[in-house]
């Protein structure tokens, strides 16, 4: 067979070459090595391939592009739980918390992966994604939404990608707002059980009694109206004791903001008498040395009820009695500096940590309120010491707050 060789290399060891002109051109068709490809088989090889040239076709060309679909199609067979794992692995390096990151991992496999996982991105449709949706859209609408824009996130991830084409299915606005009810008309309200802030002054009091750092950290959760994350990961080097300010860094508020919190006398006696665990940075560190979870925050509450007479739990009537929370606090304390104190609302917002929803004012306030929000700290410090039973029926009114 004319132009038919054996290439014979250190390196690739020995292969069949056709060697023949192509358009004009000098071409080298690999056939194959050997001894896989035998001579008979070489020889069939080149025949083959010298007809495709006479009908003129490039082999060379044509296995190009056979490679090229064969590509394309494994990267369109790429399944929905691979992408997912791509996508959650940016997620993890973006996260401020682990935690988050974990929770957007634990959405999808529990209620995408089942209906999803092994399919192939490039064939996942829009009835696919409801078979995910539909069972918890109107029972667990939080979490569906959340879903949702989780999977959307993994398809576009897959379209950037070019393992699928087209419209993304997850998509809500022209799209799955066509089929699914709005998630504001189904959801079901539900705030935080907080505890009348009649009561207090007799929940603090009882609370004073209980010893372990959970209590002190709980104790202090109250003092400050603040959000039991910035509590638990609470630093000393954070907290000025002379000037009783503590400066919560941007990184560990909801907003991402720093937030200066005054500290009443009460706040500032309780953080004197706190241990410090020698090396550890943390204000309230678990036993163990890390950051204190909420549940151990909210296992004190438990136990204060565990112990109280049958059908006198620490609870919330306007939520159907159930127990209160340790975030309900916050609202406890939004209630007392609104119904019983002079305060403007700005600095009971301010104490509060919440962000300005008004563009117009948000652009225009530059203070933080600091002197007034430490006398409204200082007013629910004294509030809570007021002896059990008695807090109920005192108004504290600061006219000059």
């Amino acid at each position: 067979m004319s132009g038919l060789n054996l290439r014979v290399s250190d390196k690739a060891g020995r292969s069949w070459i056709l060697r023949t002109v192509i358009g004009g051109k000098r071409r080298d068709i690999g056939l194959g090595g050997f001894p896989d490809v035998t001579l008979a088989g070489a020889r069939q090889a080149a025949r083959e391939a010298k007809e495709k040239i006479r009908a003129g076709i490039d082999p060379v060309a044509e296995r190009r592009e056979l490679r090229s679909q064969l590509i394309a199609q494994q990267a369109r067979e790429v399944t929905f739980a691979a992408a997912a794992a791509e996508v959650m692995k940016n997620k993890q390096a973006e996260a401020t918390n682990p935690k988050h990151a974990q929770q957007w991992a634990n959405t999808l496999k529990t209620y995408a992966f089942p209906v999803l996982g092994r399919m192939a991105v490039a064939d996942i449709e829009i009835s696919h994604v409801l078979k995910v949706l539909r069972p918890i859209w109107e029972t667990k609408t939080e979490t569906a939404t959340r879903l949702r824009q989780r999977v959307e996130a993994v398809l576009a991830w897959a379209t950037a990608n070019g393992h699928r084409s087209g419209d993304n299915p997850a998509q809500w606005r022209g799209n799955l707002d066509a089929v699914l009810p709005k998630p504001s008309k189904v959801a079901k309200a539900k705030n935080h059980a907080a505890l009348p802030y009649t009561c207090a002054a007799e929940f603090m009091a009882d609370l004073r009694t209980r010893n372990g750092l959970a209590a002190k950290a709980l104790e202090f959760t109250i003092l400050t109206a603040a959000r039991s994350g910035e509590i638990r990961g609470a630093k000393w080097e954070e907290i000025d004791l002379a000037s009783g300010v503590w400066t919560v860094p941007a990184e560990r508020m909801k907003a991402k903001v720093e937030h200066r919190v005054p500290l009443s006398p009460s706040a500032v006696s309780l953080l004197e008498a706190l241990p410090r665990m020698e090396g550890n940075p943390l204000v309230f560190p678990a036993p163990r040395g890390g950051e204190m979870s909420d549940a151990t925050l909210a296992a004190v509450i438990k136990r204060m009820n565990g112990k109280r007479p049958e059908g006198e739990a620490y609870s919330d009537p306007k939520q159907d009695g159930r127990p209160i929370t340790v975030h309900g606090f916050r609202s406890t304390f939004r209630d007392w500096a609104g119904e019983s104190t002079a305060y403007p609302g700005e600095a009971i917002e301010q104490a509060l940590a919440h962000t300005i929803r008004n563009a117009a004012e948000a652009a225009y306030r530059r203070g933080d309120m600091l002197d007034k929000r430490r006398r409204l700290m200082a007013d629910w410090a004294d509030y809570l010491a007021e002896p059990a039973g008695s807090a109920g029926s005192v108004t504290p009114i600061r006219k000059e707050a």
